[in-house]
């Protein structure tokens, strides 16, 4: 049985550290780390597949608890002393991406990214859950704890958000 885990973890690695560096508002350091506190959980006993869901989207709801619960503990960490610490050591963390990263990013990928950070976050997590991790709006639902209906409500407003943010860029360029 553990084999066959290890077989489904292994296949699904890319689309999670996806999923993770979603959960993680694309800090790459921090979606190594919850990515790896999950496979922890996993590897202790802590999280343990029953079933209910196909393991994809079980796996997936164990990165996105695992995301929320560092958040929580580096939010309750981070104090106004230790804060202006970091100021006055220059170790104050900049949370704009590097100019290499930036460089990396294709413009339409960039556009796209800059609409969907406009979106509330559950619109657009199920917008990411269903576009670049393959799950159905029923399967997103399960890994964020929604029902269906709620679900479907944030995917269908998700979409008609984007195409809005979208058309005006679209245009633009048809006009040129």
């Amino acid at each position: 049985m553990e084999s066959a885990i290890a077989g489904q973890l292994e296949a699904l690695h890319p689309d999670s550290f996806g999923w993770a560096l979603h959960c993680c508002c694309g800090d790459h350091a921090r979606a190594e780390d919850v990515l790896q506190n999950a496979y922890l959980k996993l590897a202790r006993g802590r999280a343990q597949h029953d079933g209910t869901s196909s393991f994809k989207t079980w796996w997936f709801g164990v990165i996105r608890f695992t995301a929320h619960e560092e958040f929580r503990r580096l939010r309750y960490r981070e104090s106004l002393v230790g804060k202006l610490l970091a100021q006055l050591t220059g170790d104050a963390h900049d949370p704009r991406p590097s100019p290499v990263r930036k460089l990396e990013m294709d413009e339409r990928a960039a556009e796209l990214r800059r609409c969907l950070a406009q979106l509330p976050a559950r619109q657009a997590e199920v917008l990411h859950l269903v576009f670049y991790q393959d799950l159905t709006i029923s399967e997103a639902a399960d890994v964020m704890r929604v029902g269906i209906g709620s679900a479907r409500q944030h995917y269908e407003r998700g979409k008609a958000r984007l195409r809005a943010l979208l058309q005006p860029e679209s245009s633009h360029e048809t006009a040129s």
